[in-house]
């Protein structure tokens, strides 16, 4: 399972304590979405902020872009993670067959 909450946390917390007060669909048309449903996705952990969009919600919400490329790396090493543990359960139910 793919994971993406710290994309997701991070987002959020700097949409919620951002001076402009941003709402989901605010932000959502900064970065050229029709509505907030993408923003709402994103802050869910359900998907993830395209990259080439990274550097425009990096300047939109002032995060740095250390802060995204951490946050995007954790979330790819929980997905792998949880990948090769998925994997592993699968080869150790087949073995005991």
């Amino acid at each position: 399972m793919r994971s993406f909450k710290n994309i997701a946390t991070l987002i959020r917390t700097k949409r919620i304590g951002h001076p402009q007060d941003y709402t989901q669909s605010d932000l959502s048309l900064l970065l050229g979405y029709k509505n907030g449903q993408f923003i709402s996705n994103v802050e869910r952990g359900m998907c993830c902020v395209p990259l080439k969009m990274m550097k425009k919600i990096s300047e939109v919400l002032d995060i740095s872009l250390d802060e995204l490329k951490v946050a995007f790396i954790k979330d790819h090493e929980e997905t792998l993670i949880n990948y090769l543990n998925k994997s592993t359960t699968a080869k150790k139910a087949v073995l005991k067959i």
